[in-house]
């Protein structure tokens, strides 16, 4: 499975990147607000770090011909730049136009398995359902992944599926488990990933049998 970082921050970014954590970052409009800098600025930047990996930006209409249009522009920026487009009944209109123009498209905030199944008609290369927001809600985020990774598989559906708003290293795990394509995390979850105490304890212990090593 695919590590993705769901952040704008360049810092987090480039430490994730040089760690090997990651082969892709994914925005959106909330993410890129935190940085207090231009969206164009920040995304050439990004861009220019994930060479050989995709970056997520996502549109900011509503209806179709002004996904379409914006679209088209964050294409442009990078051969990379995959154009998220939520999931509404305008934005499959925008996925399928986008998507028959060679444009890679993710249809995002997915909430059930009917909105996957739609998107991939349409023609996203990618799904985004968001896990951590539907055990917000009271529901099973994790099951939902699974039942559309078991529709996909039956149906021979080749897009991809990105599991969004992931919470926590248990949520990684199980997104594995199930056969997930990739995981988008905040850097928080991904440094919980790299680190664990009885990891620190053996560095520190093989350390201090090495002092006892004749020099």
């Amino acid at each position: 499975m695919k590590i993705f970082l769901d952040s704008a921050n360049i810092e987090q970014i480039k430490t994730a990147y040089d760690m090997g954590a990651i082969t892709g970052v994914t925005t959106n409009p909330s993410i890129i607000s935190r940085e207090n800098r231009k969206f164009d600025d920040l995304l050439t930047d990004i861009t220019a770090i994930i060479t050989d990996g995709p970056v997520f930006a996502e549109v900011l209409s509503v209806d179709a011909e002004g996904m379409i249009e914006e679209g088209r522009k964050l294409a442009a920026k990078s051969k990379n730049i995959v154009v998220k487009i939520p999931m509404i009944p305008e934005g499959l209109k925008a996925v399928k136009t986008l998507s028959s123009e060679g444009i890679t498209v993710c249809n995002t905030v997915v909430f059930s398995s009917c909105q996957a199944i739609l998107a991939a008609n349409a023609g996203a290369s990618y799904v985004a359902p968001f896990v951590g927001r539907m055990d917000d809600i009271g529901e099973n985020g994790l099951n939902l992944v699974a039942e559309i990774r078991e529709i996909f598989d039956a149906q021979g559906i080749d897009t991809k599926i990105v599991a969004a708003s992931v919470r926590h290293p248990v949520h990684v795990a199980e997104l594995a488990r199930m056969g997930t394509d990739i995981a988008t995390m905040p850097f928080k979850v991904v440094m919980q990933m790299a680190t664990n105490p009885n990891s620190a304890r053996a560095v520190e212990g093989f350390l201090k049998d090495w002092e006892k090593v004749p020099k």
